[in-house]
């Protein structure tokens, strides 16, 4: 099914399920997006009805409960809606940790300028009875910064994609062009990246996103590849980062009963006027300031300058790619 095709049944769903009231086709043509025709135009209006017609059956094979009929004796048309009554989900009842996923879930969504598509979902499970608090994580802040590749490579990972992008690594002064049949994106050590096979090495590759330079551009048709079947992702990250020494010492003030995260991780805790001390073991400034920036004003970093610099920087890019999606709403 096409991706048009889907997101009209979608469409024809929701419409049919936000009244009570038999719509004729006429009226759901001039609502539901997809059906746009010239009921004027007699093979305008006959392409509309074979379109309606395949997406009422596909509906019913999908065991959605759609039911002809009419308002009103008066009425010569006939209409459709879904009875809510045999639409309506179960009792999902979620555990406080799965509740607390879900949060969490959104919170990075919203992070990774998927606001729309997290807002829906949570629509969605509240409808269903469940209410979902994207702040009330069970005491844990997420780390939700992602980098500019995030959206791109999960939207080629969905759509079976191939793109090419330019990479930088850290011994080569210039990016090399690669093409990726992604497979998905994870996060691995509080760094992003993305596996697949890449299409020049013959192999599977990850790549870290911090380090995509410019724009990840898609290239290939979608569905046009499949990835193995239970390929696990992270392990081909753990495997191709290799071991982390943590033998770096930064030393933060969290304000009192925030950063549970960071007060598990520290070696060292010391409460004061204030605020809490911790001593945090790391690998790298960028990769510790990239778990920092996730909480916000709760945490200032003391010592040392480096990754104070690497935090300060992070916040910089984040205020940058900011301004630059508000332009882009408001221009």
């Amino acid at each position: 099914m096409s991706r048009s095709r889907t997101e009209r049944l979608v469409n024809l769903v929701i419409c049919l399920l936000s009244t009570r009231r038999f719509l004729t086709a006429a009226q759901i043509a001039a609502t539901v997006p997809g059906y746009e025709h010239d009921a004027d135009d007699p093979r305008d209006h006959e392409a509309f009805q074979r379109k309606f017609e395949r997406d009422k059956a596909e509906l019913r094979e999908l065991g959605v409960p759609l039911e002809t009929g009419t308002a009103s004796v008066f009425d010569t048309e006939p209409g459709y809606r879904i009875a809510h009554r045999e639409y309506a989900l179960p009792e999902i009842p979620l555990e406080p940790d799965e509740a607390a996923a879900v949060g969490i879930a959104a919170r990075l969504w919203q992070h990774a300028g998927l606001a729309a598509a997290a807002s829906s979902g949570l629509a969605k499970l509240r409808a269903a009875g469940i209410d979902v608090d994207p702040q009330a994580t069970l005491g844990m802040e997420p780390v939700v910064t992602v980098d500019p590749a995030f959206a791109p490579f999960t939207a080629a990972a969905r759509d079976r994609r191939a793109v090419t992008f330019d990479y930088r690594v850290p011994d080569e002064d210039q990016p090399s062009t690669r093409r990726l049949q992604p497979w998905g994106v994870v996060c691995w050590r509080a760094r992003w990246y993305v596996v697949g096979h890449d299409l020049d090495r013959a192999a599977t590759r990850c790549f870290r996103l911090s380090r995509v330079v410019g724009t990840v551009r898609m290239t290939g048709r979608p569905g046009g590849y499949r990835p193995p079947e239970g390929v696990d992702l992270i392990s081909h990250v753990a495997r191709w980062s290799g071991p982390v020494e943590r033998t770096g010492r930064a030393t933060v003030l969290v304000r009192p009963g925030r950063g549970a995260g960071l007060r598990r991780w520290a070696r060292e805790v010391v409460s004061g006027p204030d605020g809490d001390r911790l001593v945090l073991p790391y690998a790298d400034p960028e990769g510790l300031a990239g778990i920092l920036v996730g909480y916000g004003p709760d945490v200032r970093v003391i010592d040392p300058p480096e990754v104070r610099e690497a935090v300060i920087q992070r916040l910089k890019e984040i205020t940058t790619r900011h301004d630059v999606v508000a332009s882009g709403v408001t221009g």
